[in-house]
């Protein structure tokens, strides 16, 4: 069978369809309420090209900015994650609730102007009875049957959306080369009268009615996480995808625009300006082909609105800002109560204000631009401590960009406010602070969630797009798999430990040393950890002794042992560190377990000949029993028979997890190495493919698990990732491979990594048991090991416990 494909996107046409619907179907209804203005107080000759080039230059200067954004910001929480990271708490439920309203806002405005479509070739719709247009019902049943659509699952609306936005980017297109070949290639011409006081409210006034078409810029930046490739290259494509929507935008503004000026009357309430620029422009049967296809990607942007809805509930539920019943799945897995609430909320306006879609457009731009403008100025303020800690003139200049960014956003959001305040901008003055209110009540009643689930949240609630609308979602592939094919789920990752609230210490560490050259190769790494973390260091020996013939053996074995020691614990103490010695009787794994009950120890370091030696970790040497008999971490280091001492540099440190709180208990000891250190961390991971079985499951359908398995680990991931980040430590991910031991071993030779973290046995998808994936990594890697032994059961010493001999 043929290769599986990939389900990420692979290009940047992809993108721009999989995102770029509602910003696409913006040009269909922002030149109404534009040219209503501008015609009927007749300064449309002098303002309509100033207004219409202002609005080009914004979506450049914003486009520039997200480029930055993109860059910046790669795990699917786009302008909103960096909103947060630079502002805070507060950030989160501002863009919280402009996001609620802007959803519901998207899905109004998108449902409205498809009813407009609809009653273009259908005028009876604009009849009344009882006082209600026939189009507000019609409204009504359209919002009702989406909302049934989206709560029956994400593949409802991925069916039609793409397609939808592929459908309407060519008819923008038909439209930009019909206008050339009939009217010519003429641009809008700037009249620099239009800035006069006569005009200047007029030209401000038609800018802010067609800053509509800035909506969905950001789902852009959201959308990073979900294409191939390495992070750099991710952000590129999405920034292509931005660009080929925004471009084809702004190129029907300057070149359709013109046309739709000229043939179309916007006094006529029956019928779209942009509906009769169509039956101007095209030949039939087109513009009604253009119509239908209106109408299609229009009903889709709501659905996709809907859903972004359900991301944000989710998110928010997860974050403890809304109670967790609101934010319920139901048997389709998905938040159907907040889908309810907004057609409800959606339908209460069509009754009361009806479904002209220009009486939203104001409160639609205003929240898009509040938006905007916070995002432009956590990238204003990134860019200023960039700066400050390394001064460029590039960054400089990329400083004096953004901050123009931030300024022309800001200012468009303060026309937007004074301009339409009356027509319903004042909206987000009462909204904003409500449910700002509420979200802060049930933080304060929940409680503040782990950050792992702060962030988990953060990526749900941003990702409107992407995974988000299904074409590219996994949760139901149940669905997918073949008849009688059984699949057995690996765990989900835990993502509700309580590592992070683990303070790990070294004060004591004991070396275990036999006197001979390969034991002493852990010496320099222990004397530059004790060095670093303040630590006392106890070097421990064992001397076996069982019957009595051999006791003049056992003495000179125990005075040879101890007159080494006190030579090694001399030079320690040279060094300006803490050190002691003590020699007990019997084997050394028991030792050491009496003498971390006795003395506290916190860190057991020993050398391992696991790669080299001939007397490996995996076959009865004292590594593997010590991992049998405690539950202190262990470091190991690799020894050979050079005998040559080992070097220390931990400035790489590579976490192995595999998503259960088991496998976390090595985070705590990472993050103190981190930071003594000043090392960056690397978390790796091989996904939790499920098993199939029966007969062989087809390719798609494998990549289909394989896709949901790298999903929930990159999610696990990157929410571990963001706690320590939090604490500045400098962190990245990575999930790759399908063997463990394998990819752990290959992962720390390809990022150089310094040491390798791990436990010894877990109970998620690694299964580092002992004898099995530790084992392998130990045996097949030149790297220290730190490994933190799990034990189940009490340990029991082989030999029966000793006295502990006097110290020297």
């Amino acid at each position: 069978m043929a290769g599986s494909p990939s389900h990420k996107l692979s290009n940047a046409l992809e993108g721009a369809l999989a995102g770029g619907g509602d910003p696409a179907t913006s040009p269909l209804y922002v030149f109404g309420p534009f040219l209503k203005l501008i015609v009927v107080a007749g300064v449309a000759q002098v303002t309509f090209g100033a207004s219409v080039w202002m609005v080009v230059l914004t979506i450049a200067v914003v486009s520039a900015m997200y480029r930055l954004v993109m860059r910046w910001v790669t795990d699917g929480s786009g302008g909103s994650g960096l909103s947060e990271e630079e502002f805070g708490s507060w950030a989160a439920k501002v863009n919280a609730a402009i996001t609620f309203i802007e959803y519901t806002l998207t899905f109004l405005v998108s449902m409205a102007a498809m009813v407009t479509f609809v009653a273009d070739r259908l005028p009876v719709l604009n009849e009344s009875i009882l006082g209600i247009q026939y189009r507000t019902f019609l409204a009504i049943a359209l919002s009702v049957l989406t909302g049934w659509l989206v709560n029956r699952g994400p593949k409802m609306a991925a069916r039609t959306f793409g397609p939808a936005t592929a459908g309407v980017l060519l008819l923008l297109w038909a439209m930009i080369i019909a206008a050339i070949r009939q009217q010519g290639f003429h641009l809008p011409e700037i009249d620099i009268r239009a800035f006069n006081f006569d005009y200047l409210h007029f030209t401000v006034g038609g800018y802010v009615r067609i800053l509509a078409v800035m909506t969905g810029i950001e789902v852009f930046a959201n959308l990073v996480a979900a294409y191939e490739g390495e992070p750099a290259e991710r952000s590129k494509k999405a920034f292509s995808s931005l660009l080929i929507i925004m471009g084809t935008v702004s190129v029907t503004m300057v070149i359709v625009g013109p046309a739709i000026f000229r043939l179309s009357d916007p006094t006529n309430t029956d019928v779209s300006v942009f509906t009769q620029t169509m039956d101007g422009l095209l030949p039939d049967p087109l513009p009604y082909i253009g119509t239908l296809i209106g109408i299609v990607v229009l009903m889709s942007a709501s659905a996709a609105s809907a859903q972004g809805l359900q991301n944000l509930a989710l998110g928010l539920k997860e974050r403890h800002y809304i109670p967790h019943l609101f934010g319920e799945r139901n048997a389709f897995e998905v938040a159907d109560k907040p889908v309810w609430t907004e057609v409800a909320i959606v339908s209460l306006c069509f009754l009361l204000f009806g479904t002209h879609e220009e009486f939203y457009l104001a409160m639609y731009a205003a929240g898009v631009f509040i938006l905007l403008s916070m995002t432009g100025w956590a990238v204003t303020k990134r860019l200023l401590r960039n700066m400050q800690a390394q001064f460029s003139f590039g960054l400089a200049a990329l400083l004096g960009g953004t901050a123009l960014a931030a300024l022309l956003t800001t200012s468009a959001t303060a026309i937007i406010f004074i301009e339409r305040f009356l027509e319903g901008a004042w909206t987000y003055i009462v909204f904003i602070p409500i449910l700002y209110a509420i979200f802060t009540y049930f933080r304060n009643k929940l409680g503040a969630p782990s950050a792992a689930m702060d962030h988990l949240g953060l990526l749900d609630a941003a990702q409107l797009a992407g995974f988000g609308f299904g074409q590219y979602e996994t949760t139901d592939v149940e669905e997918q798999a073949p008849p009688d094919l059984e699949i057995t789920w690996q765990p989900e990752p835990i993502i509700h430990s309580t590592w992070r609230d683990e303070k790990a210490a070294v004060r004591k560490a004991v070396v275990l040393l036999d006197g001979s050259p390969l034991a002493a190769q852990a010496l320099p790494t222990a004397v530059s950890l004790c060095k670093a973390t303040g630590a006392k260091m106890l070097l421990l020996s064992a001397v076996k002794d069982h019957t009595q013939a051999l006791q003049e053996q056992y003495e000179e074995t125990y005075k040879a042992r101890q007159n080494y020691l006190i030579a090694q614990v001399k030079e320690i103490k040279e060094q300006g560190i803490d050190a002691e010695y003590t020699i007990r009787p019997g084997f050394i794994a028991d030792a050491t377990a009496e003498q971390i009950a006795a003395n506290g120890i916190d860190l057991v370091i020993t050398s391992t000949s696991g790669k080299s030696g001939v007397k490996h970790w995996g076959s009865g040497g004292v590594s593997r029993k010590l991992v049998h008999k405690i539950a202190t971490p262990i470091l190991l280091i690799q020894a050979d028979d050079s005998g040559a001492a080992s070097t220390f540099s931990w400035k790489r440190i590579l976490v192995a997890l595999d998503g259960s709180i088991i496998s976390e208990r090595t985070l705590p000891y990472a993050r103190l190495f981190a930071k003594t250190f000043d090392a960056e961390v690397l978390l790796t991971s091989v996904p939790a493919v499920p098993e199939v079985s029966k007969y062989r499951a087809p390719d798609e359908f494998v990549e289909t698990l394989r896709m949901r398995a790298n999903m929930n680990m990159n999610k696990f991931l990157n929410a571990v990732a963001t706690s320590l980040q939090a604490e500045g430590i400098r962190t990245r991910t990575i999930v790759t491979g399908s063997i463990p031991a394998r990819t752990i071993i290959t992962v720390a030779e390809r990022e150089e990594a310094d040491l390798i973290m791990m436990t010894s046995r877990g109970r998620g998808r690694l299964e580092m048991l002992v004898g099995s994936v530790a084992r392998r990594v130990v045996e097949g890697t030149d790297k220290p090991v730190f490994m933190m032994p799990i034990s189940e059961t009490p340990p029991e010493p082989d030999l029966p416990p000793f006295s502990e001999m006097p110290m020297g």
